[in-house]
């Protein structure tokens, strides 16, 4: 028996079937999920399924790319600006979310126990090309650099999402604001962008010696 519809009524039937594709893939191993289990949880008829898309792995693709596209990296950060700060207002934003939180425990199922690869490898390819539209690159022609650093990220991305489940309910805000942390998210982003990176990570790599001098030197005296 479907759960009781809150949202049937204010939105579209598409939106409604993307809602079933993620509440049942929580429940169930995407194998199991079948074209009645959608309409059915939706509370859509089979017409309304058929009209927007052509089976259940379109329907899968659309749920997936409505999510990476919503999440929140659409603008390349400033290289001038401090590389923490803006670590810690992206951070602080995206998991103080309700949304956003919930667009991540919906993508953590696509690494989960329920999925299959093929929708693991959706969510590898949407998230790549979100990168490479972000970046404003030509998927065709990337350099060496640029298709690596994105393959290391998407794959970190991957690794954090299968791992979600367990750290959503432990994770805290601060633990993602600690300096190294925001410096290697905030390199690897920036090293893919087009602006010069060297003063940038003058600035990354002189930190640590001017440190350790200053603390020297108190030491010394």
């Amino acid at each position: 028996m479907p759960r009781p519809r809150h949202d049937s009524e204010v939105l579209p039937a598409k939106e409604r079937l993307e809602n079933a594709f993620w509440e049942l893939l929580a429940d169930r191993d995407y194998r199991k999920i079948t074209v009645t289990d959608v309409v059915s949880e939706a509370g859509v008829n089979r017409n309304s399924f058929y009209y927007h898309f052509s089976g259940l792995s379109e329907l899968a693709d659309s749920a997936i790319l409505h999510q990476v596209e919503s999440i929140p990296i659409n603008r390349t950060p400033d290289p001038n600006g401090n590389p923490e700060e803006q670590w810690r207002e992206r951070i602080t934003a995206t998991l103080a979310n309700p949304e956003q939180r919930q667009r991540l425990d919906r993508l953590a199922l696509l690494a989960g126990p329920h999925s299959t690869l093929e929708l693991t490898e959706s969510l590898r390819d949407f998230c790549r090309l979100q990168m490479i539209s972000m970046l404003q690159r030509d998927p065709e022609h990337l350099d060496l650099t640029t298709d690596l650093m994105i393959e290391f990220t998407v794959g970190g991305m991957l690794a954090v999402l299968q791992r979600w489940p367990k750290l959503s309910g432990t994770i805290e805000i601060k633990d993602l604001l600690k300096e190294d942390v925001a410096v290697l998210a905030m390199g690897i982003y920036l090293a893919m962008s087009r602006e010069d990176m060297l003063d940038y990570w003058n600035r990354i790599f002189a930190h640590g010696p001017q440190n350790s001098n200053n603390t020297a030197a108190g030491h010394h005296n």
